[in-house]
This record gives structure tokens, C-alpha cells and sequence, in this order.
């Protein structure tokens, strides 16, 4: 559980503008986002034209009772949702002011069970980072390729109807819950919409996530809810992302968006134009790239909806890394690094290695697709942490590398310079990507684009954003290799991935 000594609030931009200290007789307007990821849940509040008046964090803990077994504690996150949520109103309304609406961004493969008149949580939440169902892919391997069709997404452990159905093989009495109608089953998403709002539903964004969802018709799957075994009735109701899902209790604000927290990244980084691609990097990463009205399947690759309204769908292909800031806990525990000491862009600024770390403590996805395994060192000097630390860093950069291969074929132009936000966009990785990729990297300023790209959704749409330029970036990396030194990274990457089985 957590406890007000994990409270982190700061208030940022306290221009004379600023809208929780300016002096006028006009009620004062605010928006309020939240932000609920891995590790931990954000608020923020923007003022009407889109500066950034206070933000706060309270961090939560995963634990991991089991071999690729992940979880958190719905109820723990549900209570700072509560307090941020009551936080940012009575810092409002101290000022005189008003909270429009609310949006959120949540982590997305997290599922759970849940009753459905308590709200009770029969299960914890199974992280996005959990492959516990990994023992019934191979059953599914047979349709794999219409799963794809239909769905966008590739089979895999880590989402949720591989979920749903291994809980319920496991539970015989959960499974007698279910079928009578007294349990939900859905994403953390709309278990938080459900307590917050009383109305359980689910957005598109995110229903991408649950293996069940048709990406072409924009319904539940008649066919992959009978794979599965899912009842129709024990899921969330189908919303756009945009959507007025009901007034949160705790302080009368309208709930006016759910999304998913890369595609509200990608809108963060500007991402609204067809054929934009941005990085994201935080417990985990992502590569998104705006493919417009349409669908696009990607072999390896995600293809989700990005926003939704009741008029209008924008897609996206996607490829995500599970391994990113999660890596570098991972790796504190394997060398016994306490975290104060970890600072692993530090430890690899100035290091190279001929090594190569494959991490599979929690599978691996884009574009590869396996389920956890033992983490694969190569050419490693195991007595230099910092060898481990280098190889584990250029693994991310090598995975987005492939993404980004798998994406080349559908764009009509290929992007002139990356760009990059999160808490994990550190120098020595965007530098790395530069350098396999042979193009700019560019840091973002704004370091919560996530949190911005959810305003942009229910921010009034007449306003303009001249506060903060979509493409304004603090740091550029320019690529520093050569051809023949990328290629030799990059093989030697591919020749590990081919040892393990990986790839053929």
C-alpha cells in the first residue's frame, strides 16, 4: 500500500500567467489529467492553454510471486487515483477555480477480475509485463495468423484473453463466478473507470490490447471470444476514446477520455499528422507510428487505434519493448546494485562492450514475440557490471532498430530525424539509436507527453497550443558510427537473437 511519504508533488511554470496564482475575476479553468503507469500513478494540471500548472506522483510497487508472474494491487492504485484526483481539486478551488474535465492515460495489457456490484478485485492485476499464460500459447499457435487478422496484434502471453482463460484453468471456482454473471473481466483501465465513475467500460485504445477486440468492425470477436472461452457478458462496455464516461464521485469532474499511455504519448509528441513516428521510454518502450484512417498489419508489429471519437477512428502501428527502464531494475538485482547507485546512463556514457544481452526476464515482444525466458548473455564480461549494464542499454536500441525495419515498408516517406520522450530517453540510448538508425535523435522538452497528449484530447479544440510547439526539442544526437561499425552491431545482435532460437 502506499502512504503520503510516496507523495512527490512539485509545481512547475509559475509565470505571471500561471493559472493558480494569477489575480482576475474570471473563473478560472483548469484540466486534469492522470496519468496511472507501470510504476507508478501521475496528476497533472493544465491550464486552457495548455501550460503545465502542478503535477504530482505517488509510486506503487509490483511484486512477483513467480517465475514470470507480475502484479500489482488494483486497490492501491485505485486510492491514489482517489487522492490526486481530491489533490488537484482543492488546490482548484483554493484559487478560485474550476476543473473542466478529466482524461486518462493507463498502462494497457494490465487485466484483471472484479466483482461486479462491489467492485471488489477477485484477482490482482496482472501486469502487461506478466507471462504467466506463456504454458497455453502453443494450444494457440494453430491461430495465430487469423488472431492477427483480426485483432492487429500478434499472439501472446501478455495480453488479455491468454490471461483470462489460464486464471480461469487455474481457478475452477472463479470460472462458476464468472459464467454466472458476477464477475468482470477487463483491462486496469476499466476496473479504475468502474470505481471512479460507476460504469465499467473500456476504450478502443486499450480493448486493442485484449486479443478479442476486431479491429475492423470496432466490436468484441464472436470467433476469438469462443476461442478464448470469454462470455460476452463478462466484459466492459465498448467506448471510443473520447467519450463522456460519467462523473468521478470523489469530486464531480466528468470523465471526458481513456487511452491507452503510448498513444497518448504519440499524440504528446505531435503525432496527429498520418505518417509521424515517435519514441516513448519509460518502464517499458515503444515505437508508434501514425498510419491515418485505416489499419495497417505489420508483420511483428502492433496495429491499434490511436484515438477514437464518436465520429472518427485514427490508427497506429506500434512495436513495443518490454525491457527499458524495467531492465535496468532487473539488472540491480541481478549485480546486487542498489538503486541509489544503479544511474545506468552514467554507467554507460562513456563504455563500449562487443557483447550482446538479450533480456528475457519478461519475454520479449516487437518484434520477436517470445514468451519469458532466461536472460541470454554473449561475449559479456560478467566481472564488469558495466559490461552487463552497456550490453542491457544497447538492447533496447537494437530492438527498436527492428521495429523500425518492419516499419519501413509502409511509409510513403521515411522520417528525417526520431524523436524521443520519457523518463528512459537518456543520452548514452538516444545517442545508440542514432547510431544504428543513422539519424538525428531528438529529445523532447516536455518530458510528460504523455500527460500532454491526453489534454490534447479534451482540451476545447478552437484553442491554440502556441504554449508548447509540438516539435520543439532541447537535445539532438547525431549519428557518430560508421556504416561498417553499425553493420557489425547489428549482426552481431541478430547472430544471438539466431543462437537462442529466437529468429531462423
Amino acid at each position: 500500500m502506499w502512504d503520503y511519504r510516496c507523495l512527490d508533488t512539485y509545481i512547475k511554470d509559475n509565470r505571471s500567467t500561471n493559472l493558480l496564482t494569477a489575480s482576475t475575476n474570471k473563473k478560472k479553468v483548469c484540466f486534469l489529467v492522470l496519468d496511472q503507469g507501470t510504476s507508478s500513478t501521475k496528476s497533472f494540471l493544465f491550464d486552457i492553454q495548455g501550460t503545465l500548472e502542478h503535477s504530482a506522483k505517488i509510486k506503487h510497487s509490483l511484486t512477483r510471486p513467480a517465475p514470470y508472474h507480475v502484479e500489482c494491487d488494483p486497490i492501491t492504485i485505485l486510492e491514489a487515483c482517489r487522492f490526486l484526483i481530491d489533490q488537484a481539486l482543492s488546490i482548484v478551488k483554493s484559487k478560485g477555480g474550476t476543473i473542466q474535465s478529466m482524461g486518462l492515460a493507463v498502462q494497457r495489457s494490465t487485466f484483471l477480475f472484479w466483482e461486479r456490484k462491489s467492485l471488489e478485485p477477485r484477482t490482482q492485476a496482472l501486469s502487461w509485463q506478466d507471462s504467466r499464460a506463456h504454458s497455453i500459447i502453443k494450444d494457440f499457435e494453430p491461430y495465430q495468423n487469423q488472431i492477427k487478422r483480426i485483432t492487429g496484434t500478434p499472439l501472446s502471453a501478455h495480453f488479455g484473453g491468454p490471461k483470462y482463460l489460464h486464471c480461469l484453468i487455474e481457478n475452477p471456482t472463479l470460472k462458476q463466478e464468472v459464467l454466472s454473471g458476477n464477475i468482470l473481466f477487463g483491462p486496469l483501465s476499466a476496473f479504475l473507470t468502474h470505481a471512479l465513475t460507476g460504469t465499467p467500460a473500456v476504450d478502443e485504445s486499450i480493448a486493442c490490447r485484449s486479443l478479442l477486440f476486431n479491429l475492423s468492425t470496432g466490436k468484441w470477436s464472436e470467433k476469438l471470444l469462443d476461442l478464448f472461452q470469454v462470455p460476452r457478458f463478462s466484459l466492459p462496455k465498448l467506448v471510443p476514446t473520447e467519450y463522456s464516461f460519467g462523473t468521478v464521485s470523489t469530486g464531480d469532474i466528468q470523465l471526458k477520455c481513456v487511452v491507452g499511455d503510448q498513444q497518448a504519448a504519440l499524440i504528446g509528441q505531435g503525432g496527429w499528422k498520418t505518417g509521424t513516428l515517435a519514441m516513448n521510454f519509460g518502464t517499458s518502450g515503444s515505437v508508434q507510428f501514425n498510419v491515418g484512417r485505416g489499419p495497417a498489419l505489420i508483420p511483428g508489429l502492433i496495429s491499434s487505434i490511436l484515438t477514437s471519437s464518436n465520429t472518427s477512428k485514427m490508427y497506429m502501428v506500434e512495436g513495443t519493448i518490454n525491457a527499458c527502464n524495467s531492465l535496468f531494475y532487473h539488472l540491480e538485482k541481478e549485480l546486487n546494485i542498489p538503486h541509489e547507485q544503479m544511474h545506468w546512463h552514467k554507467r554507460c556514457q562513456e563504455r563500449k562492450t562487443n557483447g550482446v544481452f538479450i533480456p528475457g526476464f519478461t519475454g520479449l515482444a516487437a518484434p520477436y514475440w517470445a514468451s519469458g525466458f532466461p536472460d541470454i548473455c554473449e561475449g559479456i564480461d560478467t566481472s564488469d557490471p558495466n559490461d552487463m549494464i552497456r550490453a542491457g542499454m544497447e538492447s533496447i536500441g537494437f530492438l527498436i532498430y527492428d521495429i523500425l525495419e518492419q516499419m519501413k515498408p509502409i511509409a510513403t516517406s521515411w522520417p528525417k530525424k526520431l524523436t524521443a520522450s520519457g523518463g528512459g530517453a537518456r543520452s548514452p540510448l538516444l545517442q545508440f539509436i542514432a547510431d544504428l538508425t543513422d539519424l538525428p535523435v531528438c529529445h523532447s522538452t516536455m518530458r510528460d507527453r504523455t500527460a500532454y497528449g491526453v489534454y490534447q484530447l479534451i482540451r476545447p479544440k478552437e484553442k491554440n497550443l502556441s504554449k508548447f510547439e509540438e516539435s520543439y526539442f532541447n537535445l539532438t544526437f547525431h549519428p557518430s558510427m560508421t556504416k561498417d561499425q553499425q553493420k557489425s552491431k547489428v549482426n552481431c545482435w541478430h547472430k544471438a537473437l539466431g543462437n537462442a532460437g529466437l529468429i531462423k
